[in-house]
């Protein structure tokens, strides 16, 4: 296989694409600069500094399962920056042109999709035209006669169907061919009442129904189609101009064709139209797009001040991270996950959030369809995220996302973001130091909180100071404090015979004032 990479503007994009084709080259592009629709967060990792043996053993992991696998076409993509840093199309879009896959190649995402419709349902709540604790009732009268499982059962609210404890039962092979569902029969559907497989609000379970009647609540309080409200609200503000719903409205020499592996051989899947269940799984997008998608959810870590220029506020995107509380315990996946510590993990909005022991805060989701595969992988602590997309059914490709996401935080690039120290904390800060420096509380002044001198008199204080200096003897307490939050932070000394660490635990008074502080002896 030979591999061209090229640092490229977006406009030579399509040359590019062309002359490779001709001289049958596989793409690999690096630093497309893409807006997030919102002004971007700098992420710790600067694009420059994923060096080439990390790319090429990224290759590698996408090469060997797209080979193992058995996938036409496949791309693949990390967003850093607010902007996608590195793409590479594997194979082709469709097995009679041969067309090679690029970043503009067009794939269905399935579930993938329901992070859109997710935050639309959202953004309809901000501007107060639904209630999250409503009963989905209230905005799909359908249901109002729906027959519940038990007399003491809740009936479903708008919540419930977000995170997936409606009660439904999963449906991902039924729900996968329903797509192209017509609104009529749906709204017939709905009127027949549907069976529970638990009382609602009892445990999470995955279902495609329960996105699909967000797409009707979105229709019915916005007053128009779920597709139209969503592109409006998010696709077109957001730059997203080749994404959308109606695949088969896509150029032909653009799209991906969807195919299935059966008897050692591919078979064309036929093409889902629109219909009512595609807020659950019917956005078609490309790599190009889609890293717009991914920049922007990352640009809203972490809170802070300034212009929110987004389609939606920066905190109603961060509620995509937001648990269910019915946690579950699994494998990280991929094979980095197989000797790792089990991730807890929640179903959020659209999102699944685990939290990992190397890679920390995590929202991904994968994409399973008739034709396709898709998975997604956000770590806002670091402000990177990675995707792929492939046209096999149920390709599933999360492994290699994860591997990915592992290999860079194993060479160093994953580096949290830090939390910037603010004035009252640095101040006690030197408090601290004046402490342990004078071995007793002299002089401190009102630095400490009511409850201080409560939980340890001074004379207690200064015979622990007393203890730690005849220990490690004098400190620098010059070195830097490292903030957890406004109010908290870290420390570690060098002294003369040995370390320090400690921390620092500010009061919620104004002014905040020092409620703990603690002192021991470590090694490097």
């Amino acid at each position: 296989m030979i591999t061209a990479n090229f640092h490229v503007a977006r406009h030579t994009l399509a040359r590019i694409v062309g002359l490779a084709t001709r001289f049958g080259l596989t793409i690999s592009l690096a630093v497309l600069s893409i807006s997030a629709g919102a002004e971007p967060v700098a992420a710790s990792t600067a694009p420059g500094k994923i060096d080439a043996d990390t790319l090429a053993s990224i290759d590698r992991i996408f090469e060997d399962y797209a080979l193992d696998s058995h996938i036409p076409g496949m791309v693949y993509g990390i967003v850093a920056e607010g902007r996608l840093v590195y793409v590479r199309g594997l194979g082709v879009q469709d097995l009679e042109s041969k067309r090679p896959v690029s970043p503009d190649t067009l794939f269905r995402i399935a579930s993938m999709t329901k992070a859109f419709t997710a935050l639309t349902v959202l953004k309809l709540r901000d501007d107060d035209k639904l209630r999250l604790d409503a009963l989905a009732q209230s905005y799909v009268p359908e249901m109002r006669e729906w027959t519940y499982p038990t007399q003491d059962s809740p009936r479903v609210r708008v919540r419930d169907l977000l995170n997936h404890v409606a009660g439904f039962v999963t449906d991902d092979p039924w729900g996968d061919r329903q797509t192209p569902l017509p609104e009529e029969e749906f709204t017939r559907l709905l009127k027949e009442g549907v069976p529970f497989a638990r009382a609602p609000e009892m445990a999470y379970d995955y279902s495609n129904l329960g996105f699909a009647l967000l797409g009707r609540i979105i229709s019915n309080v916005s007053g128009h189609p779920y597709a139209d409200t969503i592109t409006q609200t998010l696709l077109q503000p957001l730059g997203m101009e080749s994404s959308g719903f109606r695949a088969d409205a896509a150029p032909k020499e653009r799209r991906a064709l969807g195919y299935r592996w059966e008897d050692n051989q591919w078979r064309l899947e036929p093409t889902l139209g629109p219909g009512a269940f595609g807020a659950m799984g019917g956005v078609q997008t490309s790599a190009v797009d889609y890293a717009k998608w991914v920049a922007y959810l990352l640009s809203a870590w972490p809170p802070r001040d300034g212009a929110d220029t987004g389609p939606v506020r920066r905190a109603t995107v961060r509620e995509l991270a937001q648990g269910s509380n019915f946690p579950r315990l699994r494998q990280r996946p991929g094979h980095s996950g197989e000797a790792s510590c089990r991730q807890p993990v929640n179903y959020s909005m659209g999102m699944q959030i685990a939290v990992d022991c190397e890679l920390g805060l995590t929202l991904s989701h994968g994409g399973g369809y008739p034709g396709y595969g898709s998975h997604v992988l956000l770590l806002p602590d670091s402000g990177i995220g990675l995707f792929a997309l492939a046209n096999r059914t149920y390709a599933g490709p999360s492994g290699p996302v994860w591997d990915a996401a592992v290999l860079l935080q194993k060479t160093g690039l994953l580096s949290p973001r830090p939390v910037p120290l603010e004035a009252d904390l640095a101040r006690s800060y030197l408090t601290v130091g004046a402490v342990y420096r004078n071995g007793s509380l002299d002089g401190a002044g009102d630095a400490f909180a009511m409850n201080f001198l409560l939980d340890r008199d001074a004379a207690g204080w200064q015979r622990e100071l007393s203890v730690l200096k005849a220990s490690v003897g004098d400190c620098d307490t010059t070195a830097a404090i490292t903030a957890t939050s406004a109010l908290t932070g870290e420390f570690k000394w060098r002294c003369a015979h040995g370390r320090i660490a400690g921390h620092v635990l500010l009061a919620p008074t104004r002014p905040p004032r020092i409620q703990e502080i603690e002192y021991s002896t470590t090694t490097p």
